[in-house]
């Protein structure tokens, strides 16, 4: 085992120098494909036309290392393929799918409706793997509702559709927290940290291999996420594009389903369930929701200021502007009523300015 592990952070290694090198070499193949858009968060005299989608660049070199690793340990092991790796396999499979998806979704804009329905897609060779292979369905019960009659709960089929749903969440909760130069990749090197901390923690326990499993995989995922922050960190010189994040996302998904630590996982995504929680009234269109929600740049004071939305508050569902103004209450949103004129003029024998009409607008 350990033999094995040596041998991956050494490739981790490698994929991190090939990356941090590679990166800058394909950025002008993006920018002549037309994959390139410029800055909001900086200054208008030092916007120019930045790369978008290089973390396809980054998941390619992740799948041509973990390719070149898989016949390695049962080399040095002597054994043959077990379910382990054929495991390993379909994680990467899965991987490889979402990859192919988001460098989709980078080029041709797809709909949200469109994110949600790719994920699941792409997380149907893990599902169909680890049902043949005997997967378990059944959850240990949260201490305070265990009973010495009752410690584990089966969920069945319910559980194959919580794992479905965790690849959608991880994938889409990665791509919302966006829009500042670094935060797609340092979060989720953050999380990929966390995940390799627990891992190793948990290899003198009795799943041991599940872990170890994981290590595989989330090691050289943190060497390449690590060389594309080096690109991506403020200045940023590259953009991530939803490859990236599609590729996160289902690689916390993968590692977790097979190192049967969803729930865990979880904790590591509480900023970004807080961050899901106070997106939706956005995300399922109860408010007007922008392609790209991110911070505007103050030429004035050189600032990033927040998001604002205006629209019309007759337009909103009362409890939808009930739950504003308590979370204006709170100090979570911060919300502007303000007087609009609207001039309308006749044209007859002579233009004339009518009378003026008044309409509320809301900021948020």
């Amino acid at each position: 085992m350990w033999a094995s592990l040596a041998i991956n952070g050494f490739m981790s290694l490698l994929s991190y120098h090939v990356c941090v090198r590679l990166i800058p070499n394909m950025k002008q193949n993006f920018i002549k494909a037309g994959m390139a858009g410029k800055d909001m968060n900086k200054p208008p005299e030092e916007k120019k036309l930045i790369p978008e989608g290089l973390g396809a660049v980054c998941g390619c070199v992740f799948l041509m290392v973990m390719f070149l690793y898989i016949p390695i340990p049962s080399f040095i092991a002597m054994a043959t393929l077990d379910n382990q790796f054929v495991h390993l396999l379909c994680a990467l499979l899965s991987i490889c799918c979402m990859i192919l998806l988001g460098f989709a979704d980078d080029v041709l804009e797809l709909r949200w409706r469109h994110k949600l329905l790719l994920p699941t897609m792409a997380s149907l060779p893990l599902l169909t793997v680890y049902f043949a292979s005997g997967g378990l369905t059944s959850v240990l019960l949260p201490w305070p509702f265990r009973s010495e009659s009752r410690q584990i709960i089966e969920l069945s089929i319910l559980y194959y559709c919580y794992m479905s749903l965790l690849a959608v969440f991880c994938t889409n909760a990665i791509n919302i927290l966006a829009g500042i130069n670094g935060i797609e990749v340092g979060q989720s090197i953050v999380i990929a940290t966390s995940v390799v901390v627990f891992n190793m923690v948990e290899l003198t326990g009795e799943n041991w291999q599940h872990h170890v499993l994981s290590l595989y995989i989330m090691l050289p995922f943190t060497a390449v996420s690590l060389a594309l922050l080096y690109h991506n960190w403020y200045p940023s010189e590259v953009f991530v594009g939803d490859t990236y994040c599609y590729f996160a996302g289902m690689t916390f998904a993968v590692v977790a389903i097979l190192g049967h630590f969803s729930k865990t996982l979880l904790l590591f995504f509480i900023p970004q369930i807080f961050n899901f929680l106070y997106s939706t009234p956005q995300l399922f269109g109860l408010l007007p929701c922008p392609r790209h929600r991110l911070p505007r740049y103050d030429n004035q004071t050189h600032l990033l200021n927040m998001s604002r939305a205006s629209y019309n508050p007759s337009t909103v569902h009362p409890v939808v502007m009930t739950t504003l103004r308590l979370l204006h209450s709170l100090g979570v949103v911060h919300i502007e009523v303000t007087m609009v004129t609207k001039a309308v003029w006749l044209i007859r024998d002579v233009a004339r300015l009518s009378p003026m009409e008044w309409k509320r607008e809301l900021t948020i």
